[in-house]
């Protein structure tokens, strides 16, 4: 036997595994092979595509928009066709085959694809990260329901019957509109038969329907022209409402309709992360097809496969329901007001409590060049935008009765009780409101926690800890309170304005509040309505004379007995509302922190009677002028106004676009400085110009004066002002700031993320894709070369702490 015909011996089961060739089982595609495939990988350093071969048998289906499952670092790994292409940088010896070509789902279209990446490129992420955000998780037995597959039909149309009904209650939904807002509906309605981007900020009538109505109006306007809607709304009970709404005009939602084997049909679809993974995946579908024109829902919905013009509107643009928890963090409003852009659409942002960006936005729309609105507002997720307004004539007939019980208003009544948690004035006014229905009572927050301050009825001030200034709560069992802060016992303690020595409970929760209430109004049932009761937050309570002790967004509805719409109870009113412990928005830290108390006591305001019918609400305590004025006039614009006006004499947003970086102090000082903040082109900030004239105007920061009130000292601020000149530049670094580590932490957590801190960075907006760009690149490199520590950053967020 030759040596070319020996073998190896080897037991069973240990024989070499002959291994096949590659190239011998596929069959390379004759036109365009090349597929670049963007993976389902969330790492920053991989956010880019991936050459892969596609067989000639599944090039018919491999066309772009299409998912795929592909080898990837020996995984198997989904993916989306992001192009096709002839050739590629990659060696053909190195290059992969797609292993599958998914046939049943629906292809990302290449508007959905160019929204993608824009939003990626917009807020510093990858495609990766938007588009498992964008498309839900794909589910089989929905592909093959053959009714649903077959029904589709990409850009349907509605029924004739339908579009004669629509059109009907559309004029008559309109000639409200136009008989209760000024000419900037008449330019919306415009703007939404038309094919041209326009942005508008809408200000709804108060009352608890009004916003609702309005945005069902658009959405049916816009669906008369052809055209998708897409509306995003801060919670599930504000959904419901438009969903009402949208039934009133003659619309259906999607849905099963008929037997069980019945197609699904409809003409709105609900989007939210809540559904279950098939209804939502068969909502996705049928909007991508063309099948449901209008979407509304949560956050979720901002993401809505829509082609074409549009209507992108969004309720409450301030909430912090509308910033995505997972990166790159994008604002709801500012991805709609993109995608509006990207589409020649119109984009709408409506709320009680307009934000100090969509202010911004106002005021360069009316004063200023079309150079200064260019450089100072407009960017990617920003733009001028047109204001639209209740009439004054409607505006006062609509809204309740506002009063500001503060120190002063007070004892110009000779009120006996300032001081008092609810002073005489407002018992007897609530007495009376009583006698014809149910009163709100509005708490801040609840929780177990109590916080104190000095009894002396001229004082008040937040008891403080002497040896770190934390706030002191009691101690159940205990006779001397404790600080939260370093549990310091504060024993002797005494007010070091007032020299107090007593102490009393200025904040109590839900079950407090409805033990005072009780003792103030006896024989009157209290009910509690928050998340952190046992009970949880009811829903509906008849219209009865009740109390109703409720945080802000756990408002029960009132509802009219006897009275339905399309099946749908109809809800009523209170008699009265009362805001109680109004001086707590004085503490609150955050950067929205008077425009979202602002939002929540409109909010509670909207549920009361209009003052034709009685209605009255009573804002008890001492607050901000502005946040009461602009509640009494029904007018956010007062409030975003001079939010506006502090914030450009202190280079915050919305005046620049800003980014949070936070991580290891290491790590975050090293990326601030590879991107140009410390010691680069990007460490300084020019300031933008005044829109109504020179920079100089209005360039005064807060010095709010403190006054003894009823419940804590008012901050006036806005009354007295002193000038800060910063130059017409600031620097472009706020921090780093020490921050607390993650709630999620753990034992194998602990050393990466010590030393944790938290920097701001601001820059006009002309840089703000430029900054999107840098602090992308950064993290990326930061993860590709495995440095040690977390970094992440967040662009145009809701608070800076």
């Amino acid at each position: 036997m030759s040596f070319e015909d020996a073998e190896q011996l080897a037991l069973d089961g240990l024989a070499p595994r002959k291994r096949r060739s590659r190239a011998s089982r596929h069959i390379r595609a004759a036109v365009a092979p090349i597929v670049r495939v963007v993976l389902d990988v969330q790492a920053a350093h991989l956010g880019q595509t991936f050459d892969y071969l596609v067989d000639e048998k599944d090039s018919e289906y491999a066309q772009p928009g299409a998912m795929v499952r592909v080898r990837f670092g020996g995984q198997r790994v989904n993916g989306i066709i992001w192009e096709r292409a002839d050739s590629s940088d990659i060696a053909a010896a190195s290059l992969r085959y797609v292993e599958r070509v998914f046939v049943g789902g629906v292809r990302v279209s290449e508007a959905q694809r160019r929204d993608i990446s824009a939003i990626a490129e917009a807020y510093g992420g990858t495609w990766a990260n938007i588009l498992r955000l964008a498309i839900p998780p794909r589910v089989a037995k929905v592909e093959k329901e053959q009714q649903l597959v077959s029904s589709f039909q990409r850009g349907g149309a509605m029924a004739r019957q339908t579009t004669q009904r629509l059109s009907q209650a559309v004029g008559q939904a309109f000639e409200g509109m136009a008989g209760s807002y000024d000419t900037g509906v008449r330019d919306l309605q415009a703007a939404l038969h038309g094919s041209t981007f326009r942005s508008f900020v809408f200000d709804p009538l108060p009352g608890e329907e009004s916003a609702a109505k309005a945005l069902a109006w658009m959405a049916a306007e816009s669906m008369l022209a052809g055209q998708a809607a897409v509306m995003v709304l801060p919670d599930a009970r504000e959904t419901d409402a438009l969903l009402h709404e949208l039934e009133a005009l003659g619309l259906q939602r999607f849905a099963q309709h008929g037997s069980a084997t019945g197609g699904w049909t409809g003409d709105v679809a609900v989007l939210t992360a809540a559904l279950p993974p098939a209804d939502r995946y068969r909502a996705w579908l049928a909007i991508a097809t063309g099948k449901v024109k209008c979407v509304i829902g949560t956050r979720a919905a901002m993401y809505a496969p829509v082609e074409g013009a549009a209507l992108f509107a969004i309720m409450d643009d301030a909430a912090y329901q509308q910033a995505d928890g997972m990166m790159p963090y994008a604002q709801a409003r500012g991805v709609l007001h993109l995608r509006a852009r990207l589409h020649g659409g119109v984009f709408v942002a409506l709320a009680n409590a307009r934000s100090p960006l969509s202010q911004w936005e106002v005021d360069c729309a009316q004063g200023g060049s079309t150079a200064f609105r260019t450089q100072s507002v407009a960017s990617a997720v920003s733009g001028p935008s047109r204001a639209i307004r209740p009439l004054p004539s409607v505006l006062k007939d609509t809204c309740p009765w506002v009063r500001w019980l503060n120190r002063d208003e007070l004892a110009r009544l000779a009120d006996p009780s300032i001081g008092a948690r609810v002073p005489h004035t407002a018992v007897n006014n609530i007495r009376q409101a009583l006698q014809s229905g149910p009163v709100l009572f509005s708490i801040p927050a609840d929780g177990v926690a109590e916080a104190l301050s000095c009894a002396n009825p001229k004082c008040l001030r937040q008891a403080r800890c002497a040896r770190c200034t934390g706030p002191l709560q009691r101690v159940h069992g205990a006779n001397t309170p404790r600080c939260r802060w370093c549990g310091h016992a504060a024993m002797n303690w005494t007010c070091p304005y007032c020299h107090g020595e007593r102490l009393r409970v200025v904040h109590v929760g839900a079950a407090g509040t409805a033990d005072e209430l009780r003792g103030l109004f006896r024989g009157v049932p209290v009910m509690l309505s928050s998340p952190s009761q046992p009970n949880g937050p009811i829903e509906v309570i008849d219209g009865k004379p009740v109390i109703v002790v409720a945080t802000p967004g756990a408002e029960p509805r009132v509802r009219v007995t006897g009275v339905e719409r399309n099946g749908t109870a109809r809800y009523g009113e209170y008699a009265s509302v009362a805001i109680l412990d109004a001086w707590n928005s004085l503490y609150k830290p955050g950067l929205d922190a008077r425009v979202d108390t602002l939002a929540a006591w409109m909010r509670a305001a909207s549920m009361c009677a209009p003052r034709t019918r009685g209605g009255q609400v009573l804002i008890i305590g001492e607050t901000y002028p502005a946040i009461a004025r602009s509640l009494m006039l029904w007018d956010s614009s007062i409030l975003a106004e001079q939010e506006l006006q502090e914030r450009r004499s202190t280079g915050m947003p919305p005046v620049v676009s800003v980014a949070c970086v936070w991580g290891r102090d290491e790590s975050v000082r090293t990326a601030l400085e590879h991107i140009g903040v410390i010691g680069g082109d990007m460490a300084v900030c020019p300031a933008p110009h005044d829109p109504r004239g020179g920079f100089d105007q209005g360039r005064f920061a807060a010095a709010p004066t403190v006054s003894g009130g009823a419940g804590v000292p008012a901050a006036d601020a806005g009354e007295g002002v002193v000038p800060v000149d910063f130059g017409e530049e600031w620097p472009g670094l706020l921090g780093p700031v020490p921050i607390a580590q993650p709630r999620t932490l753990n034992a194998r957590e602990l050393e990466a993320t010590a030393d944790r801190v938290k920097a701001v960075v601001r820059v006009p907006y002309a840089r703000r894709e430029e900054l999107a760009r840098r602090l992308q690149h950064e993290v990326a490199r930061h993860v590709a070369s495995r440095e040690f520590g977390e970094l992440r950053f967040q662009l145009d967020p809701k608070d800076l702490i």
